[in-house]
């Protein structure tokens, strides 16, 4: 496997790893448990935890804004772009953890080197959704707060519930209406490590 393939794989394994645990609560042996290879391996192509999180970040934000873009120009007339992209961000859920990175990464405003990363990174998200989409500032902001809650829905792990619970399965309905059984299957489960 080629340095640019095994990268690739780590920073999967690192998606995973930051979205379950947070930047404060991952290891660097962790993310080169779920790769399959040795701690320094991880250290040697990334240097330290903190940059391994910040190519997380980046890797996160530039799937996020090329699924996003993809459905700029699709031929898809019979939704709306706001469906489309929708539709993209629920894709991203295969890329276990990278809904949670982005999170976590939100919530370290105050971390020196990460804060300003994940601002720089938000602002270029609402910036794309006014300047590139053209959605009005309302449309951008009902956008992101679904996304974020569709975030936080799937880092409590709340798939669990959603058959044992009538408001979860509700929130779970108005969230995903035509992909309830898609998020079924790819949301983590709280008996999962990452």
């Amino acid at each position: 496997m080629s340095s640019d393939e095994r990268r690739a794989e780590i920073l999967l394994a690192a998606h995973a790893v930051f979205g379950a645990r947070g930047y404060e609560g991952a290891t660097t042996d962790e993310v080169a448990r779920a790769a399959g290879v040795s701690q320094p391996y991880v250290v040697r192509l990334f240097g330290t935890k903190e940059s391994l999180f910040l190519a997380v970040l980046h890797d996160a934000l530039d799937q996020l804004l090329d699924g996003f873009r993809a459905e700029l120009t699709s031929a898809d007339d019979e939704r709306s772009v706001q469906d489309r992209m929708g539709t993209a961000y629920l894709e991203l859920l295969q890329v276990r953890g990278l809904h949670q990175t982005l999170s976590h990464a939100f919530l370290l405003g105050g971390h020196p080197v990460i804060g300003p990363a994940a601002r720089e990174g938000f602002i270029k998200v609402w910036r794309f959704l006014r300047d590139e989409v053209g959605f009005d500032a309302d449309t951008a902001q009902a956008f992101l707060a679904e996304g974020m809650l569709i975030n936080t829905m799937i880092g409590l792990r709340l798939i669990d519930e959603v058959d044992a619970d009538d408001g979860i399965h509700e929130l779970f309905e108005t969230c995903f209406p035509t992909t309830m059984r898609a998020v079924r299957d790819v949301a983590p489960r709280g008996d999962e490590p990452w």
